[in-house]
């Protein structure tokens, strides 16, 4: 009969007490560095790559906080996590909100144009096909908004990461990620065939190279 599969906490009760700490560090950073992908992941596919990655980082981040709150004891997370999170996913619903809106606010006048071009004979249409170019500059300045927030919280996690790694010596090498932006602080990159991985450089100077 197989054993039952135990949770973290109930293998932690069965380590000592610097085991404990080894344990539950290893699964945190086993957790960030899913989140970290995920999250690259999503700011990849904003500047239009075809990427295929199935975790969802914010359903990843509600775990995370979900293990936090459930056994603080035996985990570790910035406490100032929850705030962080749900600033980013409010600054991201409203960049998305507000570019919706903004859409909505252009296809209306250009149909108002349209309609009084009708009624009334006067090329109105043209003033309203006029600002048509406004889609481009709506498009461009939320994608611009939306990778700074994806970036944000990716480099926050990868500083979570490393922090945890050397507090405690944990081996960098065991916590490659992988990721599709080379332009993070605090990582040495590698290309393996067509992927690219990640490596935080824990106690050491930053590079992103």
């Amino acid at each position: 009969m197989a054993e039952p599969i135990k949770d973290s906490v109930e293998v932690a009760l069965d380590l000592d007490e610097k085991e404990v700490y080894a344990h539950i560090a290893h699964e945190s950073a086993e957790d960030i560095i899913r989140i970290i992908s995920s999250l690259d992941a999503a700011r990849a596919k904003l500047h239009g790559e075809v990427i295929y990655y199935k975790d969802d980082w914010d359903d990843l981040i509600r775990e995370r906080i979900a293990k936090g709150k459930r056994h603080t004891a035996f985990d570790f997370y910035n406490p100032a996590l929850l705030d962080i999170w749900e600033g980013k996913v409010k600054e991201i619903k409203e960049a998305k909100n507000r570019e919706k809106g903004l859409y909505a606010v252009i296809g209306g006048v250009v149909g108002a144009t349209a309609v009084a071009s009708l009624l009334t004979g006067q090329p109105y249409l043209i003033v309203g096909l006029a600002i048509l170019p406004a889609v481009l500059l709506v498009r461009d300045s939320t994608r611009e908004k939306l990778d700074l927030i994806y970036y944000e919280l990716t480099q926050f996690f990868i500083d979570e990461l490393a922090e945890l790694i050397e507090k405690h010596s944990l081996q960098p090498e065991r916590y490659k990620f992988k990721i599709f932006s080379g332009d993070y602080f605090g990582v040495e990159t590698k290309r393996v065939g067509t992927g690219l991985f990640a490596v935080v450089n824990a106690g050491k100077s930053e590079s992103n190279d």
